[in-house]
C-alpha cells in the first residue's frame, strides 16, 4: 500500500473507460458509454457514480472489498462518490483503510472525509473513522470535508453527517464533486442538511455534481432545497422508478433485498448547465444499495479555471 496523505493522495490515473459487463448489468435506459473527451471540444464528457458500499459488505453482511472494486471497475465510472466507507473502523471491515485500498486497487486518486472520528482501540495507532470518499481517474486538486449541522435530539441522537468536496481536474475542466449521506431518522434533520449542502454548492462558480445516499424519496419535502438549485439526473430523464434500495419488512430486520428494490434514495445531482446524457442503475449484490451512474456533458469554462 502506497503512503497516504491526510486528506487525499495522487495515484496514476489510467484515463481509460471500461465497458459495462455482465457483473455490472445496467437497468433503465442508459445509452452506450460516452467516448473519451476530445481536448478541443467545448464540453467535457464524464461518467460519474454514486455508491453506498455498506463498508464493503453485501446485504448478508459478507465482507468483500474486492467485489466492491470490481463493480466500480466494470461500471466505466471515472469519478465515484462513496458512502459508508470505513477507515480502521473495526473488525467488521478488518480495520482496513477502505478508501486508500480501493484507490490503490483501481489505480485512482482519492479523497476521504471522516464524519465519525474515534480514538484508536487499545494497542492500535490509527483513529477509527467512518465517512464518505471520492475516487477519480483524474487529479484531485483539493478536498474539504464539510461537517453538516446536527440537531441535538435527546432520544435517538443524530449521527454526524458530512459533505465531502473534491475539486477534480477533468481534462482541464475543474469540477466540484461532492459525496454525501443524509440522516436516516428524521425529515427535519435531512432538510437542514439539504439546505446546508445547497448553500455550499452555490459558493463556487465551478460546475457542481453532488452524489449520495439522501435517505429520502424524490417527493419528500426535505429534499426540495437541493432540487431548487441542482438537477436530479434520473428525474430529468423520466427514470423515477429506477429504484436503488429495499427497506426491511416491518418486524423483520434484514428482510430487504436489492434484488427487489422499491425506493429511489440514491442520487446524482448536477448544477444548471450540465447536460445529462444517460443514467442507469447497476444491478449487483455487492452492497445493500444499488450503485447508479450518469453520463454528463459539462460545458468548459475559460481555461477550466473557476473558483
Amino acid at each position: 500500500m502506497k503512503e497516504r496523505t491526510t486528506m487525499f493522495r495522487r495515484l496514476l490515473a489510467t484515463g481509460s473507460v471500461a465497458a459495462l459487463v455482465a457483473a455490472g448489468a445496467v437497468l433503465g435506459s442508459a445509452s452506450a458509454l460516452a467516448a473519451p473527451g476530445n481536448p478541443g471540444a467545448k464540453t467535457t464528457e464524464v461518467r460519474v457514480m454514486s455508491f453506498n458500499i455498506h463498508h464493503g459488505a453485501d446485504g448478508e453482511d459478507d465482507l468483500n472489498l474486492e467485489r466492491t472494486a470490481r463493480v466500480i471497475e466494470q461500471s466505466g465510472a471515472e469519478i465515484i462518490g462513496l458512502q459508508e466507507v470505513d477507515n480502521h473502523w473495526s473488525s467488521r471491515s478488518d480495520f482496513v483503510d477502505q478508501a486508500a485500498w480501493l484507490a490503490d486497487r483501481l489505480d485512482m486518486h482519492f479523497a476521504y472525509g471522516a464524519n465519525l472520528d474515534e480514538a484508536p482501540l487499545d494497542g492500535a495507532a490509527d483513529n477509527r473513522q467512518y465517512g464518505n470518499a471520492v475516487l477519480s481517474e483524474y487529479p484531485i486538486i483539493s478536498s474539504e470535508n464539510h461537517l453538516l449541522e446536527s440537531i441535538d435530539y435527546p432520544v435517538m441522537p443524530t449521527e454526524q453527517r458530512g459533505l465531502l468536496e473534491a475539486v477534480v481536474n477533468v481534462r482541464g475542466n475543474h469540477i466540484s464533486f461532492y459525496s454525501t449521506h443524509l440522516d436516516h431518522q428524521r425529515a427535519e434533520q435531512r432538510e437542514l442538511q439539504a439546505r446546508e449542502i445547497a448553500g455550499i454548492t452555490q459558493e463556487s462558480r465551478r460546475p457542481a455534481v453532488v452524489v449520495g445516499d439522501l435517505n429520502a424519496e424524490p417527493d419528500e419535502a426535505s429534499l426540495q432545497p437541493l432540487f431548487s438549485v441542482l438537477t436530479d439526473t434520473f428525474a430529468a430523464l423520466g427514470q423515477d422508478q429506477d429504484y436503488t434500495f429495499a427497506p426491511d419488512l416491518e418486524g423483520a430486520p434484514g428482510s430487504g433485498s436489492v434484488e427487489n428494490p422499491s425506493l429511489r434514495i440514491d442520487y446524482i445531482l448536477a448544477s444548471r448547465g450540465i447536460a445529462v446524457k444517460s443514467a442507469a442503475v447497476i444491478k449487483t449484490s455487492a452492497s445493500d444499495h444499488l450503485p447508479i451512474v450518469a453520463d454528463l456533458s459539462i460545458r468548459k469554462s475559460p481555461n477550466g479555471l473557476l473558483k
